[in-house]
């Protein structure tokens, strides 16, 4: 009997893993009867998760009210998805519910990891797939893949660098879990060794201003995680108020 799944997902690292299951799993080992996610367009040839599931006559579930009511499944698995779930939601997968974290874990959790560790000066960097638990990317490890971060590396290619290693990551292991072939590792066992922080979305704000007073060095820090084009971008604070800054400002540091 084929395992049923719901994925839940956004944004391009969503429809690409989406896309994976729907080549490799679905109607052969396993079936995706539902799929949640948001309106978001990707633009130009990319599909987004919805368009994608509108096109493989997928079921698309609107929102987390309908899905209370559809039927339990063996899987969730949830890429960047937009959305709190509640244990009520994560009790409706009878195996396991699956995250995908696009961060080394237990160190950080949450949100605008990629800044975090610029600004953190960390030396390795990585992402994670582990089990769904209430508390924000608490739960237990199955797989993960970490790497060396690059001297002097902006945000942007950073999040670029985990976008290539998570993919690859959730292609090498989705079989696996589907299998049932892993091992779940409590974080609170590396905690002591890797360190572990959590981290909310409000808080890129006030990592975008950067005083004028700091040595070069932190300027440039601050600068390369948070300058990430098209959104805004960081500010020098100045005794006449906060100057937006730019590429070329930063090579003046």
């Amino acid at each position: 009997m084929r395992k049923t799944v719901y994925f839940l997902g956004t944004k391009e690292i969503g429809s690409e893993c989406l896309q994976i299951l729907i080549n490799h799993y679905h109607q052969k080992e396993v079936e995706i009867i539902g799929v949640l996610t948001n309106d978001r367009s990707l633009g130009g040839e990319n599909k987004s998760v919805k368009e994608l599931a509108i096109e493989n006559n997928l079921k698309v579930i609107e929102d987390l009210a309908q899905f209370e009511n559809e039927p339990d499944a063996d899987f969730i698995i949830s890429v960047q998805y937009h959305q709190i779930l509640w244990q009520r939601h994560i009790d409706k997968a009878t195996t396991l519910a699956l995250n995908l974290h696009m961060a080394p874990l237990p160190e950080y959790r949450g949100c605008n990891q990629f800044s975090f560790a610029i600004i953190d000066e960390a030396k390795t960097f990585g992402t994670t797939l582990h089990q769904l638990v209430r508390s924000a990317d608490a739960g237990p490890i199955l797989f993960e893949e970490r790497f060396v971060m690059p001297d002097e590396i902006f945000v942007k290619e950073l999040y670029q660098l985990t976008y290539e290693k998570s993919i690859a990551l959730f292609k090498n292991h989705i079989g696996d879990i589907f299998k049932g072939s892993y091992q779940l590792t409590p974080q609170e066992q590396l905690e002591q060794e890797r360190g572990c922080s959590l981290h909310f979305r409000k808080e890129i704000e006030a990592l975008k201003l950067i005083d004028a007073n700091w040595d070069a060095d932190k300027k440039k820090r601050y600068f390369r995680a948070t300058y990430f084009p098209p959104f805004e971008p960081p500010k020098l604070k100045t005794e006449n108020g906060l100057v937006p800054l730019s590429l070329a400002q930063y090579q003046l540091f």
